[in-house]
């Protein structure tokens, strides 16, 4: 089984990154593939709504050239996939969305004259964040965009391991806290595995 790491935090060593690590290291201790892409550190343009990419109906078709290649490769090959963030201004970082928008063109082919397939129907999605505000407030409206871009897309969401930023990078590394990512990748993992979703 492999699960693919969208990491959109631009701070190696911070908040999400720290909550990424236990979350990782369970999914490799039940056996998982993980392969956790640094986004905010890879190339990847905007999308600019060019429309060649719905004219390709067996792969992503995206003309532009820079590093979403390598995401796309990953996300097609995955079982599980995992959108890592800090919220920003209540969404999720710039490089993210901009993966995010990219994804969503190259893999639905909902938008040309003649709609396609979905080619990446049925994974399963999950959502890894941290915030400044309590998780509903701070992390409420990035969830619901991203149910419904699961939604959209026919992907499978599986929830979100959300942790506020009270008190710095101890409020990441509690007992209480890693257990929980522990938990959560066990879940991930066992959903991963389950196949495509019904209808």
């Amino acid at each position: 089984m492999k699960i693919t790491i969208l990491m959109g935090s631009y701070r190696a060593a911070g908040n999400t990154a720290t909550l990424l690590r236990p979350f990782v290291d369970e999914l490799e201790r039940l056996g998982a593939e993980v392969e956790c892409l640094p986004v905010a550190r890879m190339r990847i343009e905007p999308c600019t709504a060019c429309w060649q990419c719905q004219d390709r109906f067996d792969e992503p078709g995206c003309p532009k050239a820079d590093d979403m290649g390598d995401i796309f490769a990953s996300v097609l090959s995955c079982d599980g996939l995992v959108f890592a963030t800090p919220v920003y201004s209540w969404y999720c970082t710039p490089a993210l969305k901009a993966v995010m928008d990219r994804l969503v063109y190259g893999m639905n082919k909902y938008y040309g004259e003649t709609q396609g397939p979905c080619l990446w129907e049925g994974k399963a999605l999950a959502l890894v964040t941290t915030c400044g505000y309590d998780i509903e407030h701070g992390a409420g409206v990035l969830e619901e965009g991203i149910r419904r871009y699961a939604a959209h897309s026919r992907l499978r969401y599986l929830g979100k391991l959300a942790v506020r930023d009270v008190d710095g990078i101890g409020d990441f590394t509690s007992g209480a806290v890693v257990g929980q990512a522990r938990a959560f990748a066990g879940t991930v993992f066992r959903a991963s595995g389950t196949g495509p979703v019904a209808g």
